[in-house]
Parts: C-alpha cells; structure tokens; sequence
C-alpha cells in the first residue's frame, strides 16, 4: 500500500475546538484583513493528488529550471550573504549525534551537544569582545527585537533610538516586537558620509532613553568613525549601547566590546552557512559581564559546570529567562533555537580562526573597493554613493532606472545589487552591491562590463 499523506488530518471537531480557543466563528474570519484585490474568488484548479515518488519528481523538474550563484555571479547581500563554505564544516555539522540532539532539554543525556554549544558561545564572545553569548536567537531581526525589550527591562525606560539607515525588515520586526511596549525614534544620518549624525544623537538621546542601537557597518555598507565617541554619549545617559555586527566584519574592525557595547547583536549566517534560499539564519545575542544584564538575556544559555563525581559537565543554566519553565518570569518567548546552526557556526569559526577570520574581512574589502573602483569609472554610475570607507556592501547610483539596469543585467547573465531607491528614496535610483571572498575576478569584470555595455547603449 502506497500512503498519500505522511501527516494526520485535523477532524471537524478538531477545527471546532481550535474556532472556539481563538473565539472565533469561521475559518473565514482568520483571513479577514487580507484586502479583497489580492484573494482568489474561485477555487484553485489544481491536479489530481501525487503519491510521494511522483510528487518528489515532479519537484525536481520543476526545481532544474533554477539559477544559482554557481551558474552566474550574484551580486546580492542585505542580511544574507554569499561565502564559501569550507567542506569540513558540512561534513561535521551533519554528523547523526548532531542532527539528532537538537533540542537538549534533559542535560544529563545531552553532553555532546551542549558541548558543541558552549564552544559556540565561547567563540561568538571572542570574536565580539563580550563576556556571555546566548545560544541562540532566530536571526539578525529578533535579536534587535529582543535587545530593545531587554533594555527596556533592564533601565524600566520605554524609548528605543536606532539609526535611519537600518534594514527595513530589521526595523519593522523591532516594530512588532516593542508594539504597545516601547517607542522608537529615528537618528538621521549625514547626506554625504552615511554615518550617524552624532550631533543629532547628543540632542535625541535622553533620560527617556533605554537603549540606542548602532549598526557597523550598517545596512548599506558603510563603517561607522566614532563608534567610541557614541557608547560615551549613550553611557552619559545612563542608557544601554546596542551594537549590531556582520560578523565576517571582525576580522577587520574592533570588536564592539573594545568601544563599549552592553549588548552586541547580529547574524550568524556568513559564518558557514549557505543563503538556501534565504534561510536558515542564526541571531548572535551577547552581553557583557554584569548580572542584571545576563538575567534578562533572552534564549538559552549553557555553562560549564562539574556533576556529582567532580567531571566537567554542561546544563542549561538560569532557565528562569526561558517560557518552558516559569512562563510569568520569562523574559522572551524565545523557547527554541537555532541549535544546528549554532554548531555550524562553530565549526566554521573553529577552522578559519582568527587569522582566517581577518583574511576574510581583508579579501571582502579589496574585492569591493576594486568593483566599486571600477563602476565609479563608468559614465552614468557613481560607487558608492557615500565619502566612507565600506566593508563588503556598497551603493550604486544610476541615472537610468536600476529596475531596467537590473533586467539588463539579468540579460546579461549577471544578478545585480539589491534595489533600494524605495526604502530610500532621497537617495535616487540606487541599488545596494554585495561582493564576497566567493566573487573570483572573472565574476567582478563581468558585473562591469555588463554595466559599462549598458551604460553605452543608454548612451
């Protein structure tokens, strides 16, 4: 007998008693505020049902017609970049005693992976220059959420700074996160250089304040000056200092425990992780040694510690954060994470180490300052669009629409920059360029030649 389906279906009274805890009527009025242009009036027509073998055929074809980065350079980056992955890690990472232990809620049968975890803290915090790392968050965004409502907790002040250039989709998961909870105030930036307006800070941030998060490099690619000169002012308000980090940056710049940070958050992914289509990510979460600051850490942490024979032995400690445990004390509803990533990660940064990490950082700022070198050069394109010193991510300003540029170059088998004119719109037609250690420099001239033959046939 060949089985259809591999899950179990929800009975009527099933679906009543779900209608009833959410005090519901329908179905129906789940989908209530989805506006009417976007539904379906009719039913979809569809084909018949596959067995499995089938459908996973069915899958693969339709799944052949993708482009990768391996087929034709990719020049994307805003949360989620292309590096190479080192073999070992993959091959490690996906050993059964690590797939199978992912969640070690009884610590005494868990060693080996919570191990793995408290090497994976211990690393993030060399690497950041704080004292304790969690492990771990769902990614960059909840991290930056969970920041904001721990210093919130932390100074009992309602008011969150965060600076203009931030991801948008980092911004508006802070949004949903301190809804109703907290404000969040805008630092502008200065026009030429892409910087936070320090003098603005000075005047925004207050005795209000419960935290003003930084991000260097930020969003679009630039490397903060006087990231020192900031943790002063937010310290002189008694606030606390949230840093957000590429971490491929490290290698290069100061961690931000050297200029201040109370909190470092940031995305693990470009740490031995493949982009697969967007995911899976990993939030870094750390903080410096204080004790009021660790009890509010949101998500899990593992200390070392020794058992009832004096061996070395790990647990889960401080679960009084954690919602499985005593859910009126937690401080997150943060109640899985991103374990085998966290192990990923781990691996990764065990095999680099830090020469390999610095390496990295330097090969990604060379290989962007030779593309955007290279466009300034082109009649109709300027790279970057700011007098600062960038790290792997930079903008390019057009005077064509970067929607055609972009078609054009997708003609030319070449994936273009992230478009961003939207989400900045004083910036013009820009778009947001990532170039990594995996760009060889056949990939680098051939962004440059399409550009320039676009650039001469506009012209």
């Amino acid at each position: 007998m060949v089985f259809k389906h591999q899950y179990i279906p929800a009975t009527i009274d099933d679906k009543k008693t779900v209608l009833k805890e959410l005090r519901i009527k329908s179905i129906e009025e789940l989908y209530s505020d989805i506006p009417l242009k976007i539904r379906l009036n009719k039913l979809l027509e569809l084909p018949e049902p596959l067995v499995e073998a089938d459908l996973k055929r069915c899958i693969e074809d339709l799944m052949s017609g993708n482009v990768t980065h391996k087929d034709i350079p990719v020049f994307l980056g805003s949360g989620v970049w292309l590096h190479y992955v080192p073999s070992v890690v993959k091959a490690l990472t996906f050993l059964p005693e690590f797939q199978t232990s992912y969640t070690p809620y009884q610590s005494e049968v868990s060693q080996g992976i919570l191990q793995a975890l408290f090497e994976y803290q211990s690393v993030i915090c060399e690497i950041t220059g704080m004292d304790v790392a969690n492990a771990s968050m769902y990614d960059w965004a909840s991290a930056l959420g969970e920041a904001a409502l721990m210093a919130g907790r932390v100074t009992r002040r309602e008011e969150f700074l965060i600076p203009r250039i931030v991801h948008p989709e980092r911004r508006a998961t802070l949004e949903t996160y301190i809804y109703n909870v907290m404000s969040v105030r805008e630092i502008p930036y200065v026009r030429e250089m892409g910087i936070i307006d320090i003098n603005a800070l000075e005047n925004m941030v207050s005795k209000k304040t419960a935290g003003v998060y930084l991000e260097n490099p930020n969003y679009l690619g630039v490397m903060e000056f006087d990231v020192a000169e900031i943790g002063r002012i937010v310290h002189d308000n008694d606030a606390l200092f949230v840093v957000g980090v590429d971490p491929t940056s490290l290698g290069v710049l100061a961690p931000p425990g050297d200029y201040g940070a109370d909190i470092v958050i940031g995305e693990g992914q470009p740490l031995g992780i493949d982009p697969s289509f967007g995911g899976p990510l990993i939030g870094l979460f750390a903080c410096r040694e204080d004790k009021t600051l660790i009890r509010n850490m949101p998500g899990r942490l593992v200390g070392m510690t020794e058992d009832a024979d004096g061996n070395r032995s790990y647990t889960i400690t401080l679960q009084t954060r954690e919602q499985h445990i005593r859910r009126e004390r937690a401080t997150s509803n943060i109640c899985s994470n991103e374990a085998l990533c966290a192990v990923q990660v781990a691996i990764y940064l065990a095999c680099v180490g830090p020469s390999g990490l610095a390496q990295l950082g330097e090969t990604c700022m060379a290989n962007a300052k030779y593309v955007m070198q290279r466009i300034n050069e082109i009649e109709g394109f300027k790279a970057p669009l700011f007098e600062s010193p960038h790290f792997k991510e930079f903008t390019v300003n057009s005077q064509e629409s970067v929607e055609e540029i972009h078609k054009r170059l997708l003609n030319k088998g070449v994936h273009g920059g992230k478009i961003v004119k939207n989400e900045f719109p004083e910036l013009g037609e820009t778009s947001l360029y990532c170039v990594t250690e995996i760009h060889s420099i056949e990939d680098m001239d051939k962004l440059v030649e399409a550009l320039n033959e676009i650039s001469c046939k506009n012209g």
